[in-house]
């Protein structure tokens, strides 16, 4: 007998064998059939949902889970575009706090305001508390005087970039795991109204947005508390991998400890791909270009030398990880695509499913290379949704048409997956559908002309694309005998609904294993 019967729905599979159904049956968590295939078969519970449109639960291929939660759990300076009202938010926030406490502060962006804030604005208002600004793109922050005094780092007036950062960070750390668990719930809780029901923490254990050593025990405490709402993959930092004795003959030169690596775990919480920064972001200017930023002598920067990059990548692969290469740069992209290459000359893995994480900037002839390494593109279209016009006159009008490419890639063999990178945009899956098809900004502005998808090429890179990317379209992705009965059922059919409303079409309810967890039916 099935414990749940879901009938009279408009069901998109994601399944090119059967894109269509009107039921899923569910049994112990997981779909046991549809359609014909539940003729005959009872069930304790039916819904009936009157031919509303039922789709897999959408999955989130590169998030940041904790940074999101702590964002809505403190000031937070998004959309606030006057530099008067950014200095007054920043003024109640260190008023709350007691002096010498630190005060952290999420959503920054200097574009709207007229440029950084300076260390005089900072400190005249900051009053003895460490004031710590954390851009939006995660790639730049600004600070005061107190927080230079506790923790030197390389910056100008105040402003650090890129891995500068991991100096503030680590003299910050630790945030207590409760702080962490809180986060989680608090981010998470936001994916189920979105309909997300998995998603990928792009980085743990070290990089740019680390959290104590062991947010591994948070996300576990979150899950025996009851207080996981979505299910979860951890990609690994690249920073956390170290020298380890293994035999020769097994090729694990570095790794975590115990060999660890991706795929250990369960259906609900386990280790995904190993995560390394090549570059920076283009909203910070630090993407690293093969030609500097429209109206500049500046062209981004590495992360590391070359050969450093180079070399982690070998010993990834080689080890057994799949790689998820932060590469938004095409001159990053060009470091990423040589030394994958070297490593599967190496010790070639077939199925290795490495990404390219963004994929910013793609070139013509970078398309090639990408497929040819099986390579997929971890692409977040809410960035341009967001970013759109900024983005294209800092490229200027000869690259701007290879930002976050999409009918290109699908063209060339590349897989593409849908992500949102929370929480450095909203991160609703339908608001990147709609940028995929319509390739506008919010402004209406059109990037990228002809790199539009298909609503169902979109919808796709969101469910069995972005699975597949996280190695876990055995398990979610598609409405199909077998899989998780993690499902979203939407307000409205978005193959039927005007391109421009796409962003627009309600979650009705989002299911976990055949559970309503968000919403109601």
């Amino acid at each position: 007998m099935l414990d749940l019967l879901i009938e009279d729905a408009t069901v998109l599979t994601m399944n090119p064998a059967r894109p269509r159904a009107g039921r899923i049956g569910v049994w112990q968590g997981r779909i046991v059939g549809v359609d014909e295939e539940l003729d005959g078969v009872a069930a304790r519970r039916t819904l009936r949902l009157g031919g509303a449109t039922v789709l897999p639960g959408f999955v989130d291929a590169h998030t940041h889970l904790v940074w999101a939660g702590m964002s809505q759990g403190g000031a937070d300076l998004t959309g606030v575009r006057e530099r008067s009202q950014v200095l007054d938010v920043l003024r109640r926030a260190c008023a709350r706090a007691q002096p010498g406490e630190w005060v952290e502060v999420t959503g920054y962006d200097q574009r709207p305001i007229g440029g950084h804030l300076t260390l005089a604005e900072l400190d005249a208002l900051s009053d003895g508390r460490l004031l710590w600004l954390q851009h939006t793109s995660g790639h730049a922050g600004v600070v005061n005087s107190a927080v230079l005094a506790t923790a030197p780092v390389d910056h100008e007036d105040g402003l650090v970039l890129e891995r500068a950062q991991i100096d503030v960070r680590r003299a910050r750390l630790p945030y207590r795991n409760s702080e962490l668990v809180d986060a989680i719930e608090r981010a998470g809780r936001t994916c189920l109204s979105q309909g997300i029901t998995t998603c990928a923490e792009a980085g743990i254990g070290g990089g740019l947005i680390a959290t104590p050593p062991v947010e591994v025990a948070a996300y576990q405490a979150a899950r025996e508390a009851g207080r996981l709402p979505v299910r979860m993959q951890l990609m690994i930092a690249s920073d956390a991998l170290r020298d380890l004795a293994g035999h020769p003959d097994d090729g694990i030169t570095r790794g975590i400890d115990l060999g660890l690596r991706t795929g250990f775990g369960d259906e609900t919480l386990s280790i995904g791909a190993l995560k390394l920064w090549l570059d920076g972001g283009i909203m910070a200017r630090t993407a690293a270009l093969s030609a500097p930023y429209a109206g500049s002598t500046a062209a981004g920067r590495l992360q590391e030398d070359p050969a450093v990059l180079r070399q982690i990548i070998i010993d990834g692969h080689t080890a057994g990880w799949q790689l998820a290469v932060h590469a938004i740069g095409d001159r990053a992209l060009d470091v990423a695509l040589d030394a994958i290459a070297e490593a599967q000359a190496r010790k070639p893995r077939p199925d290795a499913r490495h990404r390219i994480e963004h994929c910013g900037l793609v070139r013509p002839d970078q398309l090639a290379p990408l497929a040819e390494l099986g390579l997929t593109a971890v692409l977040q279209p809410e960035f341009l949704w967001d970013n759109g016009d900024d983005y294209s006159d800092v490229l200027g009008p000869d690259r701007a048409g290879w930002l976050y490419r999409g009918r290109a890639l699908l063209d060339a063999g590349v897989a593409i997956a849908s992500s949102s990178d929370r929480p450095v945009v909203s991160g609703a899956p339908l608001r990147a559908v709609r940028f995929m098809v319509e390739r506008r900004s919010d402004s209406g502005r059109v990037v990228g002309p002809g790199e539009e998808l298909t609503v169902a090429e979109a919808l796709s890179a969101a469910t069995i694309g972005a699975a597949r990317a996280c190695r876990r379209e055995r398990l979610c992705g598609s409405v199909e005998r077998g899989k998780l009965a993690d499902l979203v059922v939407l307000a409205r059919n978005p193959l039927e609904v005007p391109a421009p409303e796409l962003a627009d079409v309600g979650v009705t309810a989002t299911l976990l294993g055949g559970e309503v967890v968000h919403g109601a039916l």
